[in-house]
């Protein structure tokens, strides 16, 4: 064997097995200094699965915030600490992975009867856990896109088990949402002069109007509509190459998650449209959007918010952020909160 033949071959076999660790290397989340620190990353049982739970924060004393990811199926575990530290330091942080989402789908387990209201069961079950395990009596709730959908049902079904409830990016009326959507990309097309997306968006028009279709998330995130300060897609990407929570194993269960939620969810979400099912809270209420965001429309969500009862409400706007103002602008988020917080428990 010449020698040429023989370094192709050592190449070969060196790179198959960092493929195979890579597969399998052991996941955790960094440790926070401090003897009340917390910061596990595992897989606990609720309600007949295994789900992905990451908690961190460096007092677990602290006041709980549950996040409800979005997607549906988008499990932001990967990438999240980069822009959740300064709310680690006074509130204990819990996110996990959805049924059938990220880290928690498993590969042989029926998704058959997936659904909202499953999510709200396994959330509402994840509550209670939290609240004995961390010797608290209730959370606060917060929801982000298509987690606002599932956490504004759970916050009607069980307000006592919640302090609050904060829908970043909220869900409102579908049609409404989508129509401002693909208005705004139509109008930022013609800016550009960009001949051949007004005629692609335009044809969409009709079956947007129906609920048949989506304005195409490719173009709301040419066009500024998803997010203006970070780059989302690039988190993903470094996260799932980078992040210790995740392996490639779990990047494959990610993709499978996605492509298994999110049409038998959104198709819910069009049919049965949260503004119907949501007129009332009994727990304080704040919908917190981008200025920008028509990933889930700011009007839309203004309107939703003006007919939504609830013993306190607020609708905050970040007036540089799209659909990711906790990301985009988390220093002003968290200051935010803080305040929010506080005033809650004078």
């Amino acid at each position: 064997m010449n020698k040429k033949k023989k370094r192709l071959i050592q190449a070969s076999i060196f790179i198959v097995g960092l493929i195979i660790i890579a597969f399998v290397f052991p996941t955790w989340t960094p440790p926070i200094k401090g003897g009340n620190s917390i910061s596990t990353l595992e897989q606990i049982e609720i309600n007949g699965t295994q789900l992905e739970v990451m908690i961190r924060g460096h007092d677990h004393s602290n006041p709980i915030i549950l996040f409800v990811h979005g997607g549906p199926g988008c499990s932001e575990i990967p990438y999240v600490r980069k822009y959740q530290d300064l709310l680690e330091e006074n509130f204990t942080i819990v996110h996990y992975d959805q049924r059938g989402s990220g880290k928690s789908y498993h590969f042989f387990e029926d998704y058959s009867n997936l659904s909202t209201d499953v999510h709200v069961n396994d959330l509402l079950a994840l509550t209670d856990y939290f609240t004995k395990k961390l010797g608290q009596q209730k959370v606060l709730l917060i929801g982000h896109s298509f987690g606002t959908y599932i956490g504004m049902k759970a916050a009607s079904i069980a307000p006592e088990k919640f302090s609050a409830y904060i829908g970043i990016g909220q869900v409102s009326d579908h049609i409404q949402s989508e129509l401002d959507s693909l208005n705004f990309t139509i109008h930022q097309a013609k800016l550009a002069k960009n001949r051949n997306d007004v005629e692609k968006l335009e044809s969409l028009k009709s079956t947007i109007e129906t609920g048949e279709s989506l304005t195409p998330r490719s173009f709301v995130r040419k066009y500024g509509g998803a997010a203006r300060l970070i780059n989302d897609n690039m988190d993903y990407f470094w996260g799932f190459l980078l992040s210790p929570e995740y392996n490639l194993l779990d990047v494959i269960r990610y993709a499978r998650g996605v492509s298994i939620s999110q049409d038998i969810l959104i198709s819910e979400e069009k049919k049965q449209n949260i503004t119907s099912l949501v007129k009332r809270l009994e727990i304080p209420c704040f919908f917190v959007m981008g200025k920008f965001d028509y990933m889930t429309s700011v009007n839309a969500a203004k309107d939703y918010f003006n007919k939504v009862e609830a013993p306190v409400k607020e609708f905050v706007i970040f007036d540089q952020s799209a659909h990711y103002p906790q990301f985009e602008q988390k220093e002003q988020f968290a200051d935010w909160l803080n305040r929010t917080w506080g005033l809650l428990n004078k």
